[in-house]
């Protein structure tokens, strides 16, 4: 099926992030109705939702996985993506915003900003993704608008100014009034058909004055003769297109954002969208990508452009029962037909284009073609995972991909039955394909299959997935912490592997020196060898005899990470000498340099954020400490509740959710994500050493 053209400058690709529960979800269903896509608003608490279409979405009344909708907005084409705000899912929101042009930012009006706002923001930093915020649920009680927008202002930027002023208070709540324009929007129902335009309440008009005389000073910072025109004429002299035109440079510059609020459920989103529509960014306002040759390594540029060389990007991949793989990509140059072939940069393989498919959540429209600037899904690829480049077969480009962190949880896993074990493979492998933070290993020493994710959450849902969509039994261990091994201290070993058993030896001797490194980067191999005394042949046997040791650990069975090791001397024999031999000497020398380097274990460490009535708050601190917590900062949030930051050794977090909720009569929340990798205590250490030999 031909789809109509829209042009790029009426297309928005926008993505909806929050913290858990502000109501992204509900948000998209209003835009979803008020568009006329769906009949009516799905309830979340009733898994009557459009984009939470999993059955255990639905069940726990959260989003896990982004959802892809399209929708018409008066000339405008939108696609929107519905994000997870669970930190576990964070991965679904780093992907979604790799390839996304703008996002709304909902805010729940009760709490304003909560522990994952602060990440989703963060995240879309670092992509540099243009934002308009949204206060959602300042209908309900104890919502409240202005003290959301101080939270904003206190814990995320300045840089956020109103946009819409809502009229009444909490349930009182009826619609907004439009700093732009100066006009009233109400509704007398939040299911209405259409806003009601009108004046502005005379005992709101000052205040309405004053919001859009800061607006108008702001806006004219993008635009130098506005501003001349501003000094000198004042605020009347600039028109409205001219004040919306600025706003949208400044919007889409990325540091400044519109703040509008409301109830999310309903006819309100009209405001929302038209924000959307009018100062977001389309693709073209994005510009060019920039990528790599495949081969020689140069910069390339692509033009959001139908007749540039296509270029494309993987973001996500998804199982769908009818069609198979699912994989969802963002064209930013040239055009995807149905039916035709594309180079897989990344493996350097050409891979056939089967169907391309148009998402609504999980239904799905053929259509014929994808352009510059356009999402959509494709059926038929086989070897594309997320952050795969798809480009032209005669013009190669790489474009960056998306990069994930390291899971910190693992469980082990045993399928019950003779049955059950071979579905278990194929079903593990479909969801790793899914989830890139999602990993299997084996144990090799208990021949368990290992899972690691990213909490506690993720992997049950992947358990529940794995039983419901394969229907897969299995048995499963306790969850496990990714504890890893470095060291404090240098050292310099011989490493020196020489047997003779008549007829030809083996003989492999190196000096090796080993020193931490920076954290984070892992280990690093230099060769510094002068001459000839160990033949080039055999250096990259030395290294692979070195990791291989490194992966397995040496103190405790754990991967050594963050350590530099340097070959800089050593031997050989003419006839004795082999790469096997120097690749076990390289073994030999890491497992002895190792533990002459003051050795330590590291364990992942997370940053908690517990929300928590005052009453709590001594319960829940002397709780953390219990656990090896430290307590980093104290906030007061909305409504006399109280926000405490601190971190905590990810070994002592297991259960924390059951925990905190029971301690503070249900009362009480609270977000971890990975912060960083620490150093054990020395008591701890030894624990962890013993508890692994004995195994």
């Amino acid at each position: 099926m031909a789809e109509k053209k829209v042009p790029l400058a009426d297309l928005r690709n926008i993505g909806i992030i929050a913290h858990i529960d502000a109501g992204k979800t509900t948000t998209t269903e209003a835009i979803l109705y008020r568009t006329g896509l769906s009949h009516k608003i799905g309830l979340v608490h009733e898994g009557g939702t459009t984009t939470d279409w999993m059955e255990q979405e639905r069940e726990r009344g959260i989003t896990i996985t982004s959802a892809a909708v399209t929708a018409f907005w008066k000339s405008c084409k939108i696609n929107i993506i519905d994000t997870p705000g669970h930190i576990d899912f964070t991965a679904e929101v780093e992907r979604s915003l790799r390839v996304l042009d703008g996002a709304i930012t909902v805010f729940d009006g009760k709490m304003g900003v909560e522990a994952q706002s602060e990440t989703v923001w963060r995240q879309a930093n670092k992509y540099n993704v243009p934002r308009i915020c949204f206060i959602n649920k300042i209908n309900q009680t104890g919502g409240d608008f202005y003290k959301s927008l101080d939270s904003i202002h206190r814990r995320l930027t300045k840089n956020a100014l109103p946009v819409h002023l809502p009229i009444g208070f909490e349930k009182e709540i009826n619609g907004v009034i439009d700093l732009i324009d100066m006009k009233s929007y109400t509704y007398k129902d939040f299911t209405d058909h259409e806003l009601i335009v009108g004046e502005i309440p005379a005992d709101m008009l000052e205040k309405a004055k004053h919001a859009r005389s800061l607006l108008i000073e702001a806006a004219v910072e993008a635009d130098d003769e506005l501003f001349e025109r501003f000094l000198d004429k004042g605020e009347e002299s600039i028109t409205i297109d001219e004040l919306k035109s600025a706003l949208r440079k400044r919007v889409i510059a990325g540091d400044f954002y519109l703040v509008s609020g409301g109830d999310g459920r309903g006819v309100i989103v009209e405001k929302l969208l038209d924000l959307a529509v009018e100062f977001l960014p389309s693709p073209l306002d994005i510009g060019s990508t920039w990528g790599q040759h495949t081969k020689t390594g140069d910069e390339i540029e692509r033009k959001a452009d139908d007749k540039e060389p296509l270029s494309a990007l993987a973001f996500k991949i998804a199982t769908d029962p009818f069609v198979g793989k699912l994989i969802f990509v963002r064209v930013y140059s040239g055009q995807m037909t149905a039916g035709s072939y594309v180079l897989n940069a990344t493996t350097g393989n050409k891979e056939r284009v089967g169907r391309i498919v148009r998402m609504h959540a999980d239904k799905r429209e053929e259509i014929d073609s994808i352009s510059a600037g356009d999402i959509a899904a494709v059926v038929g690829l086989k070897d594309t995972f997320t952050g795969t480049t798809l480009c032209d077969v005669t013009n190669p480009i790489i474009l960056e991909s998306i990069t994930f962190p390291d899971p910190p949880v693992s469980i082990a896993v045993e399928p019950k039955t003779k049955a059950d074990q071979e579905k278990m493979g194929v079903a593990l492998q479909r969801l790793a394909e899914e989830d890139p933070t999602f990993r299997i290993s084996t144990n090799e020493e208990t021949g368990q299959t290992i899972m690691s994710g990213m909490g506690e959450l993720h992997l049950d849902i992947l358990i529940d997935r794995m039983k419901r969509e394969f229907k897969v039994e299995a048995n499963i261990g306790e969850p496990q912490v990714a504890f890893r091994e470095s060291i404090r201290g240098t050292s310099k070993v011989q490493g020196k592997h020489a047997k003779q058993s008549g007829g030809r030896g083996q003989y492999g001797d190196v000096w090796i020196e080993f020193e931490p490194n920076e954290p984070g980067k892992g280990f690093e191999f230099i060769d510094v060898i002068k001459g000839g005394v160990v033949p080039q042949e055999y250096r990259k046997p030395v290294e692979a005899g070195i990791r291989e040791t490194l992966d397995g650990g040496v103190i405790a069975g754990y991967p050594v990470v963050d350590i530099k090791a340097t070959l800089y001397d050593g031997s050989y024999h003419d006839v004795d000498s082999s790469e096997l031999a120097f690749k076990l000497a390289g073994a030999l020398a890491t497992r002895e340099g190792i533990r002459q380097a003051k050795p330590v274990i590291l364990e992942p460490v997370m940053r908690v954020e517990v929300t928590t009535p005052e009453e709590f708050m001594g319960d829940v601190i002397g709780d953390l400490n219990s656990r090896r917590g430290r307590i980093e900062a104290m906030e007061d949030l909305n409504g006399g509740a109280k926000l405490i930051k601190a971190f905590v050794p990810l070994a002592n977090m297991f259960g924390y959710t059951s925990d905190i909720r029971s301690m503070s009569q249900g009362r009480a929340a609270s977000t971890m994500e990975l912060a960083q990798y620490e150093e054990v205590p020395p008591n701890v250490a030894q624990d962890i050493i013993e508890k692994r030999s004995s195994k």
